[in-house]
């Protein structure tokens, strides 16, 4: 098996890499290729919309401090050779091509449109502001899909690994306050080439139906901003349905230090605390409005550790499971709460992984609202936090899932490829990155560790053990282990997934899922995935994928008969709902994606399929019908 680049950090980190700041200033003479969007398969209404400078909101609405500046926008990028490539850092050079930032590589929007980018370079010029002078500086990436190498003035200021996951470089020891700063960024993606196992999703670097183009490189937002020497690195917040509020402050340096948290509705403090960072602390708000789907609640949050302040916010609610009538329901503040939401891919035709704007991306959450859904499953993906405060603000529980590892197949010997020790290793730490990351966000209703056995070792039952340090780390919410296929009875919940019919919480069953059981909560995890085609102005023009349209689950002709077929299923859930003991459902999906054509919209987002009454009327009904069953 392979091992990713581990190695860099003692290699890039010798004497021989690091050059002077001076020799970086004078770049060589080389031409670089201006940034224009390329053409992707298909646009959206905000292609046209993004311009030179994408994203230019705060990144991470939950710990925002106030001095910051972002570094969106074009980049330089060119392609490298190999791993090798990262012990010659072209330090002072320009490089080939302009790329915008935040972006896939493999996107229209990137300028780049590139193919197998399993090895990069990206380079950007930044000034530190006067006023930051003494002040820490801390350069912040959304994300970098997958090994990310970070070189500040020629020398190597920082590694990470993973995907789907913020982090944070201390550059403080090597920028300069007074002149022009060059930050390099070494990018190695290998996807699924060759024998890796890696948190990879849906991407496949030979896209199939329901496996979709790769995303590499930078493609969330790039920001640095100002911080005294101990700073606020995390922050775990949460308020349950009594008022409690939960807290715990990380700091850089890890010394105890005094904290002081206070809670605002408007311009009114309406409760505070102090407590010492690092260690757990509560205190209790009165009467608080709770938050809930149906009244999403929120309410501002200042956080100071010494000198460092930061700004965030709260929602009270309780998640919970409870036996109701006789059946293991989901509670949302003590009550049972039918959840009913879509398959949410979070793919877009013009940027791939990464929205072309916020509206956009909110667009889609909006739509999901204004139909009646009060829940999202977050499929085998993480958004920029942008998307989980949206989901704060409209009421969209999240079903959050863990991005697989690479589904069951073999490699060109035959033998089947699954994680092996390391690779089960790497797959934890990473979920563990995962809930660290998204655990304060009130929207966040349950977490998925496995989806269909994706990467899911079956010669010992690795979700049990994953589960309890998921309960560890986030006692607050449920747990989902297996999402459909390899259920060993882990977790809080019986998911069934079943084309096109629902089979929740019923006495029958597919031969893809197990029987119903009664000791968890009942979830459709995944069901209908009716498709329709549409013409080739709103298909991904791709022949590869236009041929596989017709593996869509069921095909409806006309959208007459997708709307008809589509309030059959929802009826029949209805039915589960009031005969069984069916809880949750998830509808596939939001949108079409590359040569699927089964969602509630096209790819581009320019064609609503569902007649908006009928399917208004019957999600009403799949709550009514609820309803009806929550005798206690």
């Amino acid at each position: 098996m392979h091992w990713i680049s581990t190695w860099l950090l003692p290699l890039l980190a010798s004497e021989s890499l690091a050059r002077s700041i001076g020799s970086i200033q004078h770049l060589s003479t080389r031409q670089t290729t201006d940034y224009a969007v390329k053409q992707p398969p298909l646009t959206t209404n905000w292609t046209d919309q993004v311009g030179t400078n994408p994203w230019p909101e705060y990144p991470r609405p939950q710990r925002q401090r106030a001095d910051w500046k972002n570094l969106n926008g074009i980049w330089q990028y060119q392609t490298a050779t190999s791993l090798d490539a990262a012990q010659s850092p072209p330090f002072g050079q320009a490089l080939a091509q302009e790329v915008l930032i935040p972006s896939c590589l493999e996107s229209g929007l990137s300028g780049i449109q590139a193919e197998s980018a399993f090895y990069s370079w990206f380079r950007t010029n930044f000034t530190v502001p006067s006023s930051w002078s003494g002040q820490n500086v801390l350069l912040n990436f959304g994300a970098v899909d997958y090994e990310a190498t970070v070189f500040v003035n020629g020398q190597q200021a920082g590694f990470h690994r993973g995907g789907y996951f913020e982090f944070t470089v201390d550059i403080t020891p090597f920028v300069n306050a007074t002149t022009n700063n060059e930050l390099l960024v070494y990018v190695h993606d290998p996807t699924d080439s060759d024998d890796y196992v890696i948190p990879i999703g849906k991407q496949h670097l030979v896209p199939s139906h329901i496996f979709y183009t790769p995303c590499s490189g930078i493609w969330q937002s790039v920001w640095i901003e100002s911080a005294p020497a101990n700073y606020i690195t995390q922050l775990d917040l949460s308020g349950d349905m009594h008022g409690q509020v939960n807290v715990t402050v990380h700091s850089a340096t890890g010394n105890s230090t005094t904290v002081r948290i206070a809670i605002h509705e408007g311009d009114s403090e309406i409760g505070s605390s102090n407590g010492t960072s690092a260690q757990p602390f509560q205190f209790n708000v009165t009467n608080p409005k709770l938050w809930s789907p149906d009244m999403p609640n929120l309410y501002n949050v200042t956080v100071t550790l010494g000198e460092d302040t930061v700004a965030s916010y709260l929602g009270f609610r309780t998640i919970s499971r409870g036996t109701v009538d006789g059946i293991e329901r989901p509670l949302v503040n003590g009550n049972f709460t039918f959840l009913f939401g879509t398959l949410d891919q979070g793919y877009w035709p013009d940027g791939l992984y990464t929205p072309p704007n916020r509206e956009a991306m909110e667009y889609d959450l909006r739509v999901l609202k204004g139909l009646g859904f009060n829940m999202v499953r977050k499929h085998i993906k993480l958004e920029p936090a942008l998307y989980y405060r949206a989901c704060d603000e409209l009421g969209l529980l999240v079903i959050q899932d863990m991005p697989s590892l690479r589904p069951l197949e073999n490699d060109a010997s035959g033998a089947t490829i699954l994680p092996n020790e390391s690779q089960q290793q790497e797959f934890a730490r990473q979920l563990e990155l995962m809930i660290r990351q998204l655990k304060s966000y009130p929207s966040i209703f349950a977490w998925v560790i496995y989806n269909e056995g994706w990467g899911q070792v079956t010669s010992y039952y690795p979700e049990i053990s994953l589960t309890d340090r998921v309960k560890q780390l986030d006692p607050t919410r449920l747990v989902d282990s297996t999402s459909g296929w390899h259920d060993h009875g882990a977790g809080d919940f019986h998911d069934n997934h079943h084309y096109a019919n629902p089979q929740c919480g019923t006495p029958f069953y597919s031969i893809d899922s197990t029987p119903y059981d009664p000791a968890r909560i009942a979830i459709q995890g995944e069901f209908g995935g009716l498709g329709h085609n549409v013409s080739i102005e709103h298909l991904w023009n791709n022949p590869t994928a236009i041929q596989a349209i017709n593996q869509t689950y069921e095909m409806d002709l006309d959208l007459a008969a997708w709307n008809y077929r589509s309030h059959q299923l929802l009826t029949e859930l209805q039915d589960q709902v009031r005969r069984y003991a069916c809880s949750a459902g998830v509808w596939t999906q939001t949108t079409d994606v590359e040569g699927e054509v089964n969602g509630l919209m096209t790819y581009d987002r320019r064609v609503k399929r569902v007649d908006e009454g009928q399917w208004r009327d019957d999600i009403r009904g799949l709550y009514e019908a609820a309803s009806s069953r929550r005798k206690s």
